[in-house]
């Protein structure tokens, strides 16, 4: 199993209109383009020293391929969609994860 794990840190201005905006169309529409099997929304416990609140959203999927496949034909139009709402009130960065072991 992949987990791609999306970390962003978004300015308080805009913070609950960017949280209705993820939980009720961004992650809805990143799940619809059926790459991903589920996804977790969790807040990173730590105050940044340069302000805003932290989240990270990890979306599961099969392998790689899938991944790379949701990178080409996905990615752009539903990344564009943040950076024109939310522009420099939001950072995001990204990381692929490989499940190991559950326990």
């Amino acid at each position: 199993m992949i987990i791609y794990n999306v970390t962003i840190n978004i300015h308080e201005s805009v913070h609950d209109q960017w949280m209705q905006w993820m939980q009720e169309k961004h992650i809805k529409d990143v799940l619809a383009t059926g790459k991903f099997s589920s996804a977790r929304m969790v807040r990173v416990l730590v105050d940044e020293e340069m302000g805003g609140i932290t989240y990270a959203v990890q979306y599961t999927t099969d392998s790689k391929e899938t991944l790379q496949r949701y990178y080409q034909e996905d990615a752009p139009a539903l990344r564009e969609e943040g950076l024109r709402l939310f522009a420099d009130k939001m950072l995001a960065f990204r990381t692929e994860l490989e499940l190991v072991s559950e326990h």
